[in-house]
């Protein structure tokens, strides 16, 4: 089986790139963040045309995840036990709204999940202390999902950058900006001692997934790395194989992040994928 995750900066505006990337790569499972519509907005119509079912979280222009299977889906659950909720102007009365943010299901024997991390903003701004205490539910939701799922991927954008070397935007300053803080960091390596890993550094040592609009960050290779495949061992002892497809940072109208794709042998999925197209 062959999964993916891609944070696409609006489904609609990128629906006939999506298409024809799945297409050319062979997708089985994608998973999509930052969809940017709401639940009747999404163009299901194209993906169902090449046989891929859909089931999306959205509420409203920003935030929104899914996760789009050519192999069907079993136990879709949207959010996870314990999601905290954002809003800047919340008055303390009663818990704040929930964001769309997360999505999981089984597809083929393997639990995946789709996750937005909140972005946190500034190291002063409430919204970075929404994304702490969103990290930190998120563990305790994985790590009931692990007990019951012996091959499980969290996947999406971490917004984190778990070291210097997934750091090359000079503008990321140490003590000033997020992504790169001491906490951030932290709270990422949480997630690794829970033995959740990060199942494509292995085969890909080097690279980014994504590059901002500005300063000419892309040609330059300014990027970050915050686009995660983190899986229990069982789905780590399966992958065969991983790419960063960097090309899809390339052409018309690009998302400012690239698609992170992980291939798993031993799934229900029996695929064969003998004729499938090569990445480096």
């Amino acid at each position: 089986m062959r999964i993916a995750t891609w944070n696409i900066n609006s489904i609609r505006t990128r629906i006939d790139r999506v298409v024809e990337w799945l297409q050319a790569t062979d997708i089985d499972v994608l998973a999509l963040q930052e969809t940017k519509c709401r639940d009747d907005q999404f163009p299901e119509d194209a993906l169902a045309a090449i046989g891929y079912e859909v089931a999306h979280h959205g509420l409203s222009q920003w935030n929104g995840v899914a996760l789009v299977s050519r192999l069907g889906f079993s136990d879709i659950k949207i959010g996870f036990d314990g999601m905290p909720g954002f809003a800047k102007d919340h008055a303390g009365v009663g818990e704040p709204p929930l964001e769309a943010r997360a999505i999981g299901a089984t597809v083929g024997g393997v639990r995946l999940w789709s996750l937005y991390v909140p972005n946190g903003r500034s190291l002063d701004d409430p919204h970075f202390d929404y994304k702490l205490r969103w990290l930190e539910a998120l563990r305790t939701a994985t790590a009931s999902e692990m007990a019951s799922h012996e091959k499980l991927a969290i996947m999406g954008d971490f917004n984190i950058v778990p070291t210097d070397a997934d750091c090359g935007d000079p503008r990321m300053i140490p003590g000033q900006s997020t992504h790169i803080s001491p906490v951030e960091r932290s709270s990422f390596a949480e997630f690794e001692a829970m033995e959740l890993f990060d199942v494509v550094r292995p085969s890909v040592p080097t690279g980014f997934t994504y590059w901002d609009y500005k300063n000419l960050a892309f040609p330059r290779d300014e990027g970050l790395r915050i686009d995660f495949v983190m899986g229990t061992a069982a789905l780590r002892d399966a992958v065969t194989d991983a790419f960063i497809d960097r090309d899809q940072r390339k052409g018309e109208q690009p998302s400012d992040h690239v698609p992170v794709v992980v291939d798993i042998a031993g799934t229900d999925s029996n695929a064969d994928d003998g004729d499938r197209p090569m990445f480096w």
